[in-house]
């Protein structure tokens, strides 16, 4: 097995320098110049002069191969650069970004779970019972509504409305719920739906019907059917972190939430390349550590899976 890992993260690793060349192309042939950029937010007068000297100290005036390959070597040596917008360090930056980002992924997917696992097993459970149509018709309802939306009506319901929570998320635990509770609402669908088909599809199994047949407790019978759905609901546990991780910038913008997605947004406006590559990289390698963690934890619960 650890031959297979050690493979597998080498593959991964290619992955990963494909992934950074390609990015990194996109941003060398994309519109819009990041010493302009820089120059008119400082209001200075831009002249060619300014204009030349000003790349020149940034290294775009480099071919594109010398700067991916400088850009590369300082990735390698732990060095993520210097900001294009102010001259900072990228690294703490992304550092106290993924921070907030993690905070609110990671306490999106605590709620969505307590609440998408009980429902889901009660809903696999009572099989076409009013029980299970009214959690399908909820789990529906909620994963079809898009963050951006449920977003915006609780904005205008509680916040406006109420007045119960700040419309601008301030980095407290006040400002955390809305934020969470945009991203839990259709997580929880998209959970209840996924989990109770594996419930469903484990429930067909000939040792869930033998079980049933000797006059088993209700009870044990649903920890066996916890312990073996295990590995794939851990699968789709790590799927959805790495998509969180990079998907609720959104979120993160509307509410103002001081984390990755919003410092990657206003990066891409002001064509902060050092900064957006960081992300890319870091993005990239918390997808390949989590995918690579549960394809580990679901061969270590069930050893028939391959890694």
């Amino acid at each position: 097995m650890i031959k297979r890992v050690i493979k597998k993260l080498f593959c991964l690793v290619i992955v990963l320098v494909i992934l950074s060349f390609l990015v990194f192309a996109l941003l060398y042939i994309a519109p819009g110049d990041p010493a302009e950029k820089r120059l008119t937010s400082q209001g200075v007068a831009i002249t060619k002069e300014v204009l030349d000297s000003e790349r020149e100290r940034l290294g775009l005036l480099k071919p594109f191969l010398v700067r991916y390959g400088e850009w590369l070597l300082c990735i390698v040596r732990g060095d993520f650069g210097i900001s294009f917008k102010d001259d900072m360090p990228v690294a703490p930056k992304l550092v106290a970004g993924l921070r907030n980002t993690s905070i609110l992924a990671l306490t999106s997917l605590f709620v969505s779970l307590i609440i998408s696992f009980p429902l889901a097993i009660i809903s696999a459970i009572r099989k076409d019972g009013i029980t299970d149509h009214i959690v399908r018709l909820f789990s529906f309802v909620g994963n079809s509504l898009p963050n951006f939306l449920i977003s915006v009506l609780l904005m205008y319901l509680l916040c406006i409305k109420l007045n119960l929570f700040p419309v601008i998320a301030s980095g407290n635990i006040q400002g955390l719920f809305m934020p969470v509770v945009s991203l839990a609402i259709p997580m929880t669908g998209r959970f209840v739906r996924q989990i109770r088909s594996e419930f469903l599809n484990e429930m067909k199994e000939d040792y869930i019907i033998g079980m049933k047949g000797r006059g088993v407790s209700c009870r044990y019978i649903i920890l066996n059917l916890v312990h073996n759905c295990l590995g794939h609901v851990f699968t789709i546990v790590a799927l959805q972190i790495g998509s969180l991780m990079s998907g609720s910038v959104v979120i993160e913008t509307i509410f103002r939430w001081p984390g990755i997605g919003k410092l990657v947004m206003d990066s891409i406006t002001a064509r902060d390349y050092p900064v957006i590559m960081g992300f890319v990289i870091i993005m990239g390698t918390i997808y390949v550590v989590i995918n690579q963690l549960s394809d580990i934890l679901c061969h270590y619960l069930d050893p028939r899976t391959e890694i």
